[in-house]
């Protein structure tokens, strides 16, 4: 499919000039900079130099004092304290930290997980249930609870103190919860908006050892949690997210705890793990326990002590998401099925799919699916306890939580962000829904919208490319939304000894005129150009710089994100 390309304009020439002077760069690594937020030679050495003491004060956060209050007095008066999380990668760490830490010093607790299938997505009133018949009086709930407003409502009828810690996008009426932790809060003037549900039940963490005067090294072992949370969540690399993300993977790739060093075995992991490497490695596996069973089993695995424990839980954790590979594989094919044998979903500007014997636990990944093949915002439905419960992604640019939102009459819930949402609606709601998303599509979306777009960061020469130039580079991870790895582009090159390889990837050695520089570049999924790569043609690159490192020989290596002929 083709790309449009993006390339960064509108740099400040006396932003650069300060930056390449102070800092002692050339203009690019400015350029990259300067498009980071950073201007000047301090801001340059916090991004630079991340530290734990750049962390915000986590009483700027609204209802933090009484949250952190109510905490208090419930471990003081010995109270049974329920850890309540979401089912997914961001909830299940969240439990695993908020219960893990307490847990050190507090046993009067428990956690609990809803299961998707019973009761569904956030705060379950069978949770509620249970929490009261059990002896409960306190629940944290975490990635979840910003929209409960009946549920929340139960507990307090039932005689429990709701504290909600989320970071979704809040609605019309907060929950009448004893406090609300959310930074997207309208009243909220925390200094970073984007953390995620773990972030925001770890600077309760911090907020109460600060309070308790209890030293926050102990707190930051849980990093590594707080890491993968934030990876698997795809909320921003920026500010305060940032600064976690790169201690907590620190503690991932020197001091993992066993359950995820069980994780990355079997993922076999032979790199420090990175954002990416989570996204697609340990992030999935956890997730299945959820998608495909019980989320308790990720937070009994990531809370586990010893190795072999940790191993045997991974293990089961791992069964879990070759079940959903293999539900993902069969539901995708009969998703891009149904667009490819039908002409008016071929030529919508969304899709909306509906099957009722698809599995629950993998629609999300088909949306998903479902837009690398045909680029247009997407829901997929299926049916669960007699209602149509459904997942929906989005294109760069569009915000399909607002279109869903415009479709309200017909939904019995939803939720969401900008690019992620969930539904439920009455089965025979189907067909209205998909006209009335498609028209409100259809009246918003851009064409450039329907069209994949890279952003380039900076136009360079193959001679740009030097140990020093990706030196530098590689120390602005950890690379991610926000803070993409850099994308550059380089012009008028040509190709030497195209490869094919395993009759899908493409390898080949790139040169460039007027310059002896070569550097080989890999291009996965890219074998249908090696004709014209190999033709002598010149032709455009978009690219990354990345070291490979062969039987202890280290090199830089070029990893081709797109190509273009004139």
């Amino acid at each position: 499919m083709q790309k449009r390309w993006l390339f960064e304009e509108g740099h400040n020439p006396d932003v650069l000039n300060v930056l390449q002077e102070e800092v002692k760069i050339n203009e690019t690594i400015a350029k990259l900079l300067e498009q980071r937020g950073v201007s000047t030679f301090e801001e340059a050495k916090t991004f630079f130099r991340p530290s734990l003491d750049h962390l915000h004060d986590p009483f700027l956060m609204k209802d933090m004092a009484k949250a952190v209050n109510r905490l208090t007095d419930a471990i003081g008066n010995g109270e049974k304290i329920m850890i309540y999380g979401d089912y997914d990668v961001d909830g299940t760490t969240s439990v695993a930290t908020c219960f893990g830490f307490l847990n050190e010093f507090y046993d009067n607790l428990g956690y609990y997980i809803p299961n998707r299938y019973k009761e569904g997505y956030g705060v379950s009133s069978q949770g509620i249930q249970y929490a009261k018949e059990a002896g409960y009086s306190l629940i944290i709930t975490l990635d979840c609870g910003i929209k409960a407003v009946d549920r929340v409502k139960e507990a307090n009828d039932l005689g429990l103190d709701v504290i909600i810690c989320d970071h979704h996008t809040p609605g019309d009426e907060l929950p009448a919860a004893y406090a609300v932790l959310d930074p997207k809060r309208a009243d909220c003037e925390y200094p970073y908006k984007d953390l995620s549900g773990c972030g925001v039940g770890f600077k309760l963490l911090q907020g109460f050892c600060i309070q308790s005067g209890i030293a926050l090294t102990k707190l930051y072992p849980y990093l590594d949690l707080l890491a993968v949370s934030i990876a698997s969540d795809i909320v921003p690399i920026t500010g305060e997210n940032r600064v976690m993300a790169f201690f907590g993977l620190q503690k991932v790739n020197q001091d993992p705890r066993p359950g995820l060093k069980a994780l990355i075995e079997l993922c076999r992991a032979q790199k420090e793990l990175t954002i990416s490497s989570i996204v697609f490695g340990i992030g999935p596996r956890i997730n299945a326990a959820g998608r495909m069973d019980d989320a308790g089993a990720a937070v009994d695995l990531l809370l586990a002590s010893t190795e072999e424990e940790a191993l045997s839980l991974a293990a089961t954790v791992n069964d879990k998401n070759d079940a959903r590979r293999n539900f993902d594989s069969a539901n995708t094919e009969e998703a891009l099925e149904m667009i490819m044998s039908n002409e008016e979903f071929r030529n919508a500007k969304s899709t909306v799919l509906y099957k009722e014997d698809w599995h629950k636990g993998v629609i999300g990944i088909v949306a998903s699916r479902c837009i690398d093949k045909f680029y247009k915002p997407t829901v997929i439905l299926t049916e669960s306890n007699d209602m149509v419960t459904g997942s929906a992604r989005s294109v760069m640019g569009f915000d399909v939580y607002a279109a869903i939102s415009e479709c309200s009459d017909l939904l019995e819930q939803y939720g969401g962000h900008m690019y992620a949402a969930g539904v439920t609606m009455p089965i025979d709601n189907v067909d209205a829904f998909r006209k009335k998303f498609e028209e409100v599509v259809s009246r918003d979306i851009t064409e450039d919208q329907l069209t994949p777009a890279i952003n380039i960061d900076s136009l360079v020469n193959l001679e740009d490319i030097n140990d020093r130039f990706y030196s530098i580079i590689s120390q602005m991870a950890p690379f991610g939304p926000g803070n993409p790895q850099p994308l550059l582009v380089t012009e008028d090159v040509y190709a030497e000894n195209v490869k094919v390889l395993k009759e899908q990837h493409l390898k080949f050695t790139v040169r460039q005129e007027g310059t002896n520089v070569a550097y080989d570049v890999i291009g996965f999924g890219f074998a249908e150009y090696a004709d014209l790569v190999g033709s002598g043609m010149r032709f455009h690159i978009a690219f990354s710089v990345e070291e490979n490192d062969f039987r202890g020989r280290k090199s830089l290596q070029l990893f081709l994100k797109d190509l273009k002929f004139d």
